[in-house]
């Protein structure tokens, strides 16, 4: 048996097979809510496309005439990688939902409120890392890239659509990730885990990191896409080191 504590703080108790029925319940309204926006997501499949494909428009580029399927199945195969993906990305929010009612009546009230609270701050921030890279980084990208080419002698007259589907879901991808930075250190920090003190004194050791992490995460090995991300999470290391700070002076006063 496993001991939790509601809301009011008084403990209740659940058997181990009890603990599994729920498991079960939440896994299969996730696996539902999955279903129905993958199914969603191919069915507004080449909207999505077309949306993908504007990057390469601000980089001079028709779409209609450098996109090409080389195959019977090309088709077919990136509206299945368009509707997996999409459908993942739309029904991820109901999916953390259902996960979260699983597991948070085994978390203190103070994880609960630090898990919520933290939630859509994340959700926010990774919507514009996500923004950064379609809007900024893709299109400079690409025209690097393809200039490589040229420059290297090679003519670059098209690209496959599904490798350019990946390569694009690959950047908006990394740079959503790479926005949440600040989100998880604020959160250690409200949980205790970790302490402003401690990020200060890492503070040349975690510019190193990310530096590192942003030349190796980026498609390109051109200094814009890293310092485009490195930048900002350099930035929102320092942020979150000052909101630490704060929710800790503000933990002592109330104390």
């Amino acid at each position: 048996m496993d001991t939790q504590s509601d809301d009011s703080g008084v403990a209740s108790v659940k058997t181990f097979m009890e603990h599994l029925a729920d498991l079960r319940t939440a896994l299969i309204r996730c696996a539902v809510v999955l279903a129905v926006g993958v199914i969603a997501a191919t069915f507004f499949a080449p909207d999505i496309f077309r949306l993908l494909t504007l990057p390469l428009v601000k980089a001079n580029l028709d779409p209609a005439k450098f996109l090409k399927i080389l195959d019977v199945m090309g088709g077919f195969n990136l509206a299945m990688l368009i509707g997996i993906l999409g459908g993942l990305v739309v029904s991820s929010p109901l999916m953390v939902l259902f996960i979260a009612s699983f597991a948070f009546p085994g978390l203190t009230v103070k994880e609960r409120r630090a898990v919520v609270r933290f939630g859509g701050v994340a959700a926010l921030l990774f919507v514009l890392g996500v923004c950064m890279g379609y809007y900024l980084v893709l299109p400079v990208t690409l025209k690097i890239l393809l200039g490589v080419g040229r420059w290297m002698g090679v003519s670059v007259d098209f690209l496959t659509a599904y490798d350019y589907v990946i390569f694009c879901l690959y950047v908006l991808l990394a740079f959503g990730l790479s926005f949440e930075l600040p989100v998880i250190l604020v959160l250690l920090g409200s949980l205790g885990i970790m302490e402003s003190r401690q990020l200060r004194s890492a503070r040349s050791y975690s510019i190193v990191f990310i530096l590192i992490f942003a030349m190796v995460i980026t498609p390109d090995t051109s200094a814009f896409s890293q310092i485009v991300m490195a930048v900002p999470m350099i930035l929102m290391y320092e942020i979150a080191i000052w909101v630490m700070w704060f929710n800790e002076r503000r933990a002592k006063s109330a104390g």
